[in-house]
């Protein structure tokens, strides 16, 4: 599915979508994001040797996973980080890189998802991660104060 067909499913926009395409292969998610060298996370990471966060590699391995929970993040839901674990960085991402992800869901709870997840560049391990996500309401969520 391209970004148009990601976007029916996940609510993010903009610089923060950050998938090309993502393709649902029985309980996994394949994800690809190629990047252009102009997102404005480079900008200051680093100077003449710029890489990509692992923040961002993050996001969009969570991403790339949300896409399994088709039908279940509507217009007034949103998925939210609940937490990291076991994350790994291998390799670094540069520009120009396309950026693959394989993630899966392990289990659920309530309104709660836990998934793994792996991240290549041309078939080289960049990151492993587990990580866990709530599915909240939009309202609540936007609504309260710090």
């Amino acid at each position: 599915m391209d970004r148009e067909g990601i976007m029916k499913i996940l609510p993010h926009r903009n610089s923060m979508l950050l998938l090309d395409e993502v393709e649902k292969d029985g309980d996994e998610a394949h994800g690809k994001y190629t990047v252009k060298g102009t997102e404005f996370f480079l900008d200051g990471h680093f100077p003449g040797a710029p890489i990509v966060p692992g923040v961002i590699l993050c996001e969009i391995m969570a991403q790339s996973a949300c896409i399994l929970l088709d039908g279940t993040i509507g217009s007034d839901k949103l998925p939210v980080y609940a937490g990291l674990d076991k994350v790994k960085f291998k390799s670094p991402v540069r520009p120009g890189d396309t950026f693959e992800t394989k993630c899966r869901i392990t289990r659920s709870m309530g309104p709660f998802y836990f998934g793994e997840g792996k991240g290549y560049v041309d078939g080289k391990l960049c990151i492993s991660a587990s990580f866990s996500f709530c599915i909240a309401d939009k309202e609540s969520v936007c609504s309260q104060k710090s």
